[in-house]
């Protein structure tokens, strides 16, 4: 029989992967939506590198949520499906994979849904796609392969089969022997797969991913009040089974342990003070790897000489500067004592710092209403607070330090009533009134072993809330990922989980928010061209196919999202180092990260290789 493979089960670009599934021996392949979006091969070009290889593409996959919704969206999802099924054309891919919807507006209706699958199959008969329909094992209505079966039999279109899949079928407990109802001839693909048995019961949760409080889902605060309520004064004991916590550090581990029992005993006290919540960004601080002479914590600890310069730009810290200029940002400063220079535009503040071995994020400062008290919650959190040699005349300025090495300045810019960090600084021209408005978010990665450990810091040291992890499919796997942010959202952060393995680059990054993204990216393409990564034209179809943008993000390569409250703008930079800038704009209250796109950011990264300009 002939053997297949779908590309999102091998790691890499889908180049890459069709190289390696064609070396093991396959005839064909299943293409992953994700797989295509992310390369820059037109689908002509993939359909001739596939047959290049001696592969045929056998399936192509997945529409989503497409059954049983009203008539508005069955408008759209017409037109996404027409969009996708041209697409195949030039992919050369036959068939169609559907699986069961999972919206919240899908009814439970199997006539309605046998009536939509028909009018696709009628449409993808037009283009010569057949159309295979799955139930998936959290399908909302459609979760058996015999309720998906019924259904096609009731839309009864010739380009309409069922796709069996081992794991949807044999994860619920079904008996595959309802398959043999079926005839051969409606089945129009075979998945499959195998995995352990339950593949996650409570015993398994409970043996291999307990985690501290604070850094879990669990409402752990309202159940120690209903048993303190019973008058117990015992001990608050944690029990914690989990196979990163044994493989990592004691020493840190144990202080996690205590900072989330600090928090825990902070939540029951309802007269605790809590966080002092940070305002918004001072600045974000890059070494640019210029200089030779120690770390950037040396140099913030004693330094030069009095006297000493900054030195002249070269490498890394040359493009750093041609890339904050092309953004709009003026010299604003240079430190007397330090090899520092301050970089303005609006309300954000880029200080390069020209020490280091590479390009990299490493501070960042913090407004925040009461500094001493913001260092003092840190320290009783367990947090190191860094020790800072400074000159007599150079303004206090505390840091600590966050579980990946990053350095947290506490500040208060600008006010009468408090000494301000930037008066330390040969001011030079005033800042800049170009676009960029502020910095919107930073992104940092953070070691496999202490993700968990950077989410419950910056929740109880901080005050940010964080929102659910996410993860996001990826040249070498998948990506954890989990966003925080404070209250009023001045302050936004993203936690990226670093991956096992060799040939990774823990990227960092700076999001700053613009008012006029598609001046500055128009201003960008006409005169730096060749500092914006470049995005694949297959994102752009995929992205006209959901949604009805202008032609003019595809002309600026820009990326678009939305969400329940607005829209969403954003361009990357080339990488410098391990750093690199996001520019965003958000309207009408957008409140995410673009995450629907970083999948596309990422290959494009991992294909230019570590460091690439």
């Amino acid at each position: 029989m002939r053997k297949c493979i779908a590309t999102v089960s091998v790691s890499g670009t889908l180049t890459e992967k069709l190289a390696a599934i064609a070396a093991a021996g396959f005839d064909g392949v299943e293409i992953f939506e994700n797989d295509l979006i992310s390369c820059p091969l037109s689908p002509e070009r993939i359909r001739d590198r596939a047959a290049d290889l001696g592969l045929g593409i056998d399936l192509y996959q997945p529409l989503r949520d497409f059954e049983a919704a009203g008539p508005a969206t069955l408008k759209h999802n017409l037109r996404r499906a027409e969009r996708k099924l041209r697409l195949m054309e030039r992919l050369g891919a036959g068939t169609l994979l559907v699986c069961s919807s999972v919206s919240p507006e899908a009814a439970d209706d199997d006539e309605l849904a046998a009536a939509h699958l028909h009018a696709l199959a009628e449409l993808a008969a037009r283009h010569g796609v057949r159309v295979a329909y799955e139930a998936l094992a959290w399908g909302r209505h459609v979760n058996d392969y015999l309720h998906a079966w019924r259904i096609v039999q009731l839309a009864d279109h010739p380009n309409l089969g069922t796709c069996l899949d081992s794991f949807h079928i044999l994860s619920r407990g079904s008996d595959p022997i309802g398959i043999e109802a079926i005839p051969g001839d409606k089945v129009f693909f075979l998945q499959l797969a195998d995995a352990p048995l339950p593949a996650m019961d409570v015993l398994q949760w409970s043996r291999h991913y307990r985690c501290f409080p604070g850094q879990g889902g669990f409402d752990v605060p309202g159940l120690v009040r209903h048993v303190l309520n019973t008058g117990y004064r015992g001990p608050l004991s944690l029990e914690v089974f989990n196979d990163v916590f044994r493989q990592s550090d004691a020493r840190r581990t144990a202080l996690d342990a205590m900072r989330s029992l600090i928090a825990l005993e902070e939540a029951l006290d309802r007269r605790a003070p809590g966080p002092v919540i940070p305002t918004g960004f001072a600045f974000a601080e890059l070494t640019t790897g210029t200089a030779n002479t120690g770390t950037a914590t040396a140099a913030r600890t004693g330094g030069p000489s009095a006297g000493d310069t900054v030195p002249p730009a070269s490498g890394a810290a040359a493009t750093l500067v041609g890339l904050l200029a092309a953004l709009g940002f003026t010299r604003t400063g240079a430190h007397p004592t330090k090899p520092v220079e301050m970089w303005e535009q609006g309300a954000a503040r880029i200080l390069l710092n020209a020490t280091g071995t590479e390009a990299a994020l490493a501070a960042i400062g913090l407004e925040t209403p009461d500094p001493a008290a913001s260092v003092r919650r840190a320290e009783d959190l367990l947090a190191p607070v860094l020790p800072r040699e400074r000159a007599p005349e150079e303004v206090p300025l505390e840091a600590i330090a966050a579980p990946d090495g990053t350095q947290i300045f506490f500040c208060r810019s600008g006010r009468p009533d408090h000494p301000d960090w930037t008066g330390d600084f040969t001011r030079g021209p005033a800042p800049s009134s170009g676009c960029v408005t502020r910095v919107d978010h930073v992104a940092l990665t953070q070691p496999w072993h202490h993700f968990d450990e950077a989410s419950l810091f910056y929740r109880s040291v901080l005050g940010l809330r964080p929102l659910e992890s996410v993860e996001v499919p990826e040249p070498s796997g998948l990506l954890r990922s989990r966003a925080m942010a404070g209250p009023d959202e001045g302050v936004r952060m993203v936690l990226n989980q670093a991956r096992v393995g060799a040939g990774q680059t823990p990227w960092q990054h700076v999001a700053l928010a613009c008012d006029d993204l598609r001046g500055l990216a128009r201003r960008l393409c006409a005169e730096h061209p060749g500092l914006l990564l470049p995005i694949p034209g297959n994102y752009y179809d995929d992205l006209e196919a959901r949604h009805d943008v202008g032609p003019e993000i595809r002309e600026l390569g820009l990326l678009y999202d939305k969400d329940e409250h607005g829209e969403f703008l954003h361009l990357y930079t080339i990488t410098v180092g391990r750093v690199f800038f996001e520019i965003v704009e958000r309207s009408g209250g957008y409140r995410g990260y673009g995450a629907a796109n970083a999948a596309v950011r990422l290959a494009v990264q991992h294909a230019r290789g570590p460091g690439a300009p």
